[in-house]
């Protein structure tokens, strides 16, 4: 990936500090939180650099280490109950805007394909309407938590369709990414995320904004 314009590494690396730093946020700046992804994100970055996601021949994919622990852990902070205390103490006026961040990765993914490292289907010029999320949540933020306009039903209802329009991407990046499984994109595949730092998408950006939207319904159907 050493031909692409420096300026779409920086931006995204700057896209993926902004999302741990509103997560931490809705932690209240939790020091546990902070390590564990800071971390991740290095072992990441370092994996990615040494080109261990470039060998698309080995069994199982490696492409799994990008997204299954973080699914893992997700899995267990809902299943346990440190991690259901964990998921309460969270606050979700600070999760609503995390979403903010589907805006520049949008650009940035553009900027990919513009670049041949991505399909067309990715951007929001083909099926990707994620961009959609981040530009109504402010929005929604505005109403739910300022002015009181709007209420935590929608507020429910808005996470379902946002979790629903990141879910569609997310199987079509996976479904075009070069793995056996592979259904479209065979003329561009999805290689992007097998090089820094665009791997953090999947290892990182994906699974808190996944996490943030699961949090946040959980809470508002308790409620």
């Amino acid at each position: 990936m050493q031909d692409l314009p420096s300026y779409i590494g920086i931006v995204f690396i700057c896209t993926t500090l902004l999302t741990i730093w509103l997560f931490l946020r809705a932690t209240n700046y939790s020091i546990m939180p902070l390590v564990i992804l800071f971390i991740w994100a290095i072992f990441q970055s370092f994996v990615a650099l040494s080109g261990f996601y470039t060998n698309l021949d080995s069994f199982p994919p490696r492409f799994l280490l990008l997204i299954a622990p973080a699914i893992l852990l997700i899995i267990v902070l809902f299943n346990t109950s440190k991690g259901r205390a964990f998921i309460d103490s969270l606050s979700i006026e600070k999760l609503t805007l995390l979403h903010t961040i589907r805006v520049p990765v949008e650009i940035v993914l553009f900027w990919l394909f513009l670049q041949k490292t991505i399909p067309q289907l990715m951007t929001f010029e083909g099926r990707n309407f994620d961009i959609l999320a981040g530009i109504t949540a402010p929005i929604v933020y505005y109403l739910v938590f300022v002015r009181h306009n709007m209420s935590r039903k929608m507020l429910l209802l808005w996470n379902f369709a946002c979790l629903a329009l990141l879910l569609n991407i997310v199987v079509n990046a996976l479904l075009s990414a070069p793995l056996p499984f592979q259904q479209f994109a065979f003329e561009q595949p999805n290689i992007a995320v097998l090089y820094f730092p665009f791997n953090l998408l999947p290892s990182v950006v994906v699974p808190l904004v996944l996490f943030a939207h699961l949090v946040a319904i959980r809470r508002l159907l308790r409620e």
